[in-house]
This record gives C-alpha cells, sequence and structure tokens, in this order.
C-alpha cells in the first residue's frame, strides 16, 4: 500500500518521507518476478563460471608446479626417467579421490613446464610484447621475474585438456603461444580450439598476406588492431556447401550459422542486422550484413560476393562506408570499417583498387569446402583450365576449325 503525504503542512519531514515511501513501493510493484528470477540465474551462472575458472587455474598451476619440480629434481639430482611411475603410483596412493597423477599425466607436466620455459618460446613471447627488439633477447632480473609471472598467467588460464591437445597437435612456438592466447582471451571449448587448429586460424591470422589500406585510412594504433582482426581467409566449411550457391542463399546459410560465422571472423564481432538499410535522399542501399566489433569501437560491413574480386567492389563498399559514418556512427565510434568477402582475389588488383579509398577496406577469400593438401596444390587444372579444355573439345569449338 501508499502511504499518502501528510496534510499537515506543520510537518514538512514526514511528508517527503511518506512520499519517498510512496515511490520506492511503486518501483518495487513495477519490478516484475521473472525479471527478478533472470537476474539472479545470471548472477549465479556467473559465480559458478568465476569459481570454475579458478579451480582451473589452481589445477592448472599445481600441475605447473609438479612439472616444474620434476625437471629440476632430473637436472639437479640427476633422476632418470624411471621415477615418474614411481612418483606416479605413490601420489595415487597418498591421494586416492584425486585423478590425474596417471605417469602419461605426469610426463605431459614435466612437457608442459618445459615446453613454456624453453628459451624459443620466451623469445617468441618477448618479442610479442616488446615488438621493437630483434635477435637474442636479454632482460634484467625486474623483466625476467614480469615474464615467468606472464608465462604463468596465460599457461594457468587454459584448461588442462586443451594444454594436452595442444602439446600433442602443435610443434611451432608462435603457433602455440597463438592458441594459447586466443583460448585465454576468447574462452575456446575444446571442440572449437581444435576446429581452429583444423581451420589454419594461426596462418590465416599472422603468416598468410593479407590485404587491405587500413595503414592508411586509420590512425597508427587503431590500424594495427584492425590488422590483427582481418584474416587472409575465412574458413566456410562449417556450412557444408557442396554445389554452386548464390549470394544471397550464402547470406542466409551464414545466418543460420551465425554462431559458428561469428566465432569464425573472431572475438569481438556482435551482429547488427542482415540487409541492414541505408538511405540516402529518396534511395535505399543494403549492407549484406553489418557488424559491430566491442574492442575496435567500429561499425564492420561485410560484403559477400560469390566470384572473384572486382575493382568496383571497392567503390561500393567505400560508399557504404561514407554512409554509416554519416548516418549510424556513434560520436564517440572509430571510422566504421569494410570487410569484403570474395571466393578469390588477386592481391595487386586489390592493392591498386584501394589505393585511392579513403575509408579502411580489407578484403579477404573464403573457403567453403576443404583446401587440397599442399602437394596437391597446382597439379590440378583450374576452373579456367577446365573450361577452356571444354570449349576446344565441344563441336564447334577452336580445335573444329
Amino acid at each position: 500500500m501508499c502511504i499518502g503525504a501528510d496534510p499537515d503542512a506543520s510537518r514538512p519531514l514526514l511528508q517527503v518521507h511518506r512520499r519517498y515511501i510512496c515511490i520506492v513501493n511503486t518501483a518495487l510493484l513495477a519490478f516484475s518476478y521473472p525479471e527478478f528470477v533472470g537476474e539472479l540465474k545470471q548472477r549465479v551462472d556467473s559465480a559458478r563460471l568465476s569459481a570454475a575458472q579458478a579451480v582451473n587455474r589452481e589445477l592448472v598451476g599445481l600441475y605447473w608446479d609438479i612439472g616444474g619440480a620434476i625437471r629440476e629434481q632430473q637436472t639437479r639430482a640427476g633422476w632418470g626417467d624411471a621415477v615418474v611411475p614411481q612418483l606416479a603410483r605413490d601420489l595415487k596412493t597418498a591421494f586416492p579421490g584425486m585423478s590425474g597423477f596417471s605417469a602419461a599425466n605426469l610426463w605431459r607436466m614435466q612437457q608442459l613446464h618445459q615446453s613454456y620455459t624453453s628459451p624459443e618460446f620466451l623469445s617468441q613471447l618477448v618479442r610479442e610484447i616488446k615488438p621493437r627488439k630483434r635477435g637474442r633477447v636479454t632482460l634484467d632480473a625486474a623483466e625476467s621475474q614480469t615474464l615467468s609471472q606472464a608465462v604463468r598467467d596465460i599457461v594457468t588460464a587454459v584448461p588442462w585438456g586443451h594444454h594436452a591437445n595442444l602439446l600433442a597437435k602443435i610443434e611451432d612456438v608462435g603457433e602455440k603461444l597463438y592458441y594459447l592466447r586466443a583460448t585465454a582471451k576468447f574462452g575456446w571449448s575444446r571442440n572449437v580450439l581444435l576446429n581452429q587448429i583444423k581451420g589454419r586460424a594461426y596462418e590465416r591470422s599472422s603468416l598468410e598476406e593479407k590485404v587491405h589500406n587500413f595503414s592508411s585510412a586509420l590512425p597508427e594504433h587503431l590500424a594495427e588492431q584492425a590488422n590483427e582482426a582481418l584474416k587472409s581467409s575465412y574458413n566456410l566449411e562449417f556450412l557444408g556447401v557442396q554445389h554452386a550457391i548464390r549470394e544471397r542463399d550464402l547470406e542466409s546459410m551464414l545466418i543460420d550459422r551465425l554462431r559458428d560465422f561469428i566465432l569464425e571472423l573472431g572475438y569481438g564481432f556482435c551482429f547488427v542486422g542482415r540487409q541492414y538499410r541505408l538511405k540516402l535522399g529518396r534511395k535505399e542501399y543494403f549492407v549484406d550484413l553489418l557488424f559491430y566489433h566491442r574492442f575496435l569501437k567500429s561499425l564492420v560491413a561485410v560484403e559477400l560476393k560469390i566470384g572473384s574480386f572486382e575493382p568496383e567492389f571497392a567503390g561500393k563498399m567505400d560508399f557504404y562506408l561514407n554512409l554509416l559514418n554519416e548516418t549510424e556512427r556513434a560520436d564517440d565510434d572509430n571510422p566504421s570499417i569494410g570487410i569484403i568477402l570474395c571466393a578469390e582475389r588477386d592481391s595487386l588488383e586489390v592493392e591498386f583498387a584501394l589505393k585511392t579509398k579513403a575509408n579502411p577496406i580489407g578484403v579477404a577469400e573464403y573457403q567453403l569446402q576443404p583446401s587440397l593438401p599442399a602437394g596437391m596444390k597446382g597439379k590440378l587444372p583450374s576452373p579456367r583450365q577446365l573450361e577452356d579444355a571444354l570449349r576446344t573439345a565441344l563441336p564447334g569449338g577452336p580445335s573444329a576449325a
């Protein structure tokens, strides 16, 4: 019940209090029970996630310490490999309720510590933290301590099962560090990590040539971040396409598998809309897919093309970005960014097409079907070669003359 205001003007303070109680009661009545339960569920889920992450950090930290202790005893005391099976038996006896102390797991702990304290791994980490350093890296005592803590923080942020997969499947230290940091940052499940490894996410994000004009269209710090967010190619095998497809059908399939597509795009992409409408005077224009990137603080327009890149694609995207910046960009947003996804691209052609564009645009390829093994590349005819051969062989072709 709402308490009314006191009519006696000689008691203004009580009148104010009663009005305040009235407002509070009204607010409580407006707050629905489902919303209340929903908020509590979110808090419970958040607490459970935090607890699970804390347990994981402690567990992996324990395994890290055990692996380091085994290595230290093997180095200083000259213990041989036979100590590991014996240690496994003793730990199982001492802690019968705990799993994870098999001889195979103890070897993984030793391998974990050895892999992530190797000079090659530490040098790779230092180069990424301090990219200006070249060649052999020397650190003072304080920097060495900071580096040791950074390694431990990265390692303990990744679940043990993920480590087992990385240790078994990845040899290159740069690649291993990439997947470690991505898993810690993006919260990849074990299956997502395996799919990213299978899809060559490291090569497509770090090694393969990226084609864009970010360095000329964006401030230096933002250009670097945008370059990191763009991949040279995108793996869309999860769509299961086995035949020719139209652009609108490809778009529909990506929307149906939006979660998988966002995982492939990378962390930070938030979906805004499909066939996003832009108006200019009496005309309407439509962006295939529009995203917002949380860390770039930019709208990201994605245009899908089922064929090879054509220079006019860049002009159209530049036009869309002008409209987005004029009509949709918030005051504190960075300039909008365009990504053109094509079946094929010629890097030189793309470079010339982007030379005069003031807006930041990247052009990447997408892959709908598994790529050929490395040994088979270049040994099968291209679509153009097959087309020429068929044209020659058919009646009325060039050879018939």
